[in-house]
């Protein structure tokens, strides 16, 4: 079971404005591969603790388009570094992260016919992909600063996960340039190491720690590079983003960031307001009162988001009744009938029969 408590909570008189406000939010997909590589590289030990300390089931549902807080990218990364005693855990990983597996907005960007229109691409849409953080280009003299800039910045483990985004520049920069391509440099806004020259190593570039910002330049003549794979990407548009994944600038009240978080939970098969208020960095019991507040509360929310899964898995899928009260979270077949009944007016069985006739 994963523990009822990890953070500390903040203050009990911080209304939702500013609960809301705080929490920042990430696509799940910017995990991708990350589990399987901790499993490959560390054990499967370290990485059912990092799962635990993050209070989510990372791997399963890293491809789905759902989203998380920072705070449980950050908390699963430094949890490795500390379980596995690798203080460079995410200069490790990094080199072994790929635009191609961050879902929608990363296929997006690479439909674009060059470097430079795949980057405007993701200035335009990060907000399909993270509410706080924020993607720049900057040009100057001849040289290219690709920027990201991380609302997981000041939180414990934000040094690995801006070197994963690192990883992720590159990858999307070499799609579009050719074989053996470096970046002229790397600027990170962390303080230097013991052993910096591992980072100059691992990128094949030089590399500024303490800087303003994350940035990977290059020469601004790159950006004008086609991909040698254009056309062979799917054609993805804006509006299969909106039709994919919310627009995270537009989760503008607590009980849809919550909602949010409820959904990541289904997908993995555990529901918690523990695990919901933890992720937000606030205690239960000033959660629920927040809630109460907005006009609704967390088991209704838990329930509504059980009840829309439950319809899609009864309607697209064969699995048994049994495995899908499971995969909700139900302690017994029993109660989530019951619930589902309440919630529709039907068994599940009912329902699966008459599938059709129901409105998608």
């Amino acid at each position: 079971m994963f523990p009822t408590t990890h953070f500390a909570p903040v203050p009990q008189k911080l209304s939702a404005r500013a609960m809301l406000d705080a929490t920042t939010l990430i696509t799940v997909t910017a995990l991708a591969g990350v589990s399987d590589f901790v499993r490959i590289a560390f054990g499967e030990r370290t990485l059912k603790r990092a799962s635990h300390a993050a209070m989510l089931d990372i791997e399963a549902i890293e491809d789905q388009d759902c989203f998380i807080p920072h705070m449980t990218v950050t908390t699963f990364a430094q949890t490795v570094a500390r379980v596995s005693g690798e203080e460079h855990f995410g200069l490790i990983v990094a080199p072994h992260l790929t635009i191609g597996s961050k879902g929608c907005w990363a296929e997006y960007m690479l439909g674009a016919p060059s470097l430079g229109a795949a980057i405007e691409r993701g200035i335009a849409t990060i907000g399909f992909h993270s509410k706080g953080d924020v993607m720049s280009l900057a040009k100057r003299g001849g040289e290219a600063r690709l920027g990201y800039a991380s609302a997981a910045k000041g939180r414990d483990g934000y040094a690995h996960v801006a070197l994963g985004t690192v990883g992720i520049l590159l990858s999307l920069c070499r799609t579009f340039l050719p074989d053996p391509w470096r970046p002229t440099r790397i600027e990170m806004d962390i303080p230097p190491p013991r052993d910096p020259d591992v980072f100059e190593d691992t990128f094949q570039c030089p590399f500024i720690f303490d800087a303003p910002g994350l940035f990977v330049c290059f020469k601004t003549d790159e950006l004008r590079s086609t991909s040698a794979h254009h056309g062979t990407y799917r054609l993805t548009t804006i509006g299969d983003m909106a039709r994919a994944r919310v627009e995270c600038g537009r989760l503008d009240s607590l009980p849809e960031v919550i909602i949010q978080q409820i959904w990541s939970q289904a997908l993995a098969g555990k529901i918690s307001i523990e695990s919901a208020a933890c992720s937000i960095d606030t205690s239960v019991r000033t959660l629920q009162r927040e809630l109460n507040r907005a006009g609704t509360n967390f088991r209704d929310l838990a329930n509504a988001v059980r009840t829309k899964r439950a319809v899609e898995l009864l309607r697209e899928t064969s699995a048994p009744i049994t495995d899908i009260s499971v995969a909700l979270g139900y302690s017994a077949p029993a109660h989530f009938s019951r619930a589902f009944r309440h919630a529709t007016g039907t068994s599940p069985q009912e329902f699966r029969r008459r599938a059709p006739k129901f409105a998608a």
